[in-house]
C-alpha cells in the first residue's frame, strides 16, 4: 500500500496509452514491462502492482478456508499433509 497520496496528471494519447508518473511507478514498484491492474469504480480509477493485487485477491478468496476444512493449528496441517 502507498504511505504517500499522490496527485498527478497524465493525458490520453491517440491509441489510448497513458503515461504513469515516475513517482508512481515507484512507489507501485513497477518498471517497464510489468504488469498493472485498473480497478474501476464508479468515477474512479485505482491503479496496482499485478502481482500484488493478484496476491491480495488471492488472500481474500482463501480467507476462512482453513478453519472451515478444521485446520486450527499448525499441527493439523502437518498431521493432513
Amino acid at each position: 500500500m502507498i504511505a504517500t497520496t499522490f496527485v498527478d496528471n497524465s493525458r490520453i494519447m491517440a491509441n489510448g496509452q497513458i503515461i504513469i508518473p515516475k513517482a508512481v511507478r515507484e512507489a507501485l514498484g513497477v518498471s517497464s514491462g510489468d504488469r498493472v491492474t485498473f480497478i474501476a469504480q464508479g468515477n474512479n480509477v485505482r491503479i496496482a502492482n499485478s502481482a500484488v493485487y493478484a496476491m491480495q485477491q488471492l488472500q481474500q478468496d482463501m480467507a476462512g478456508e482453513a478453519e472451515s476444512a478444521g485446520l486450527i493449528s499448525e499441527d493439523d496441517v502437518l498431521a493432513n499433509s
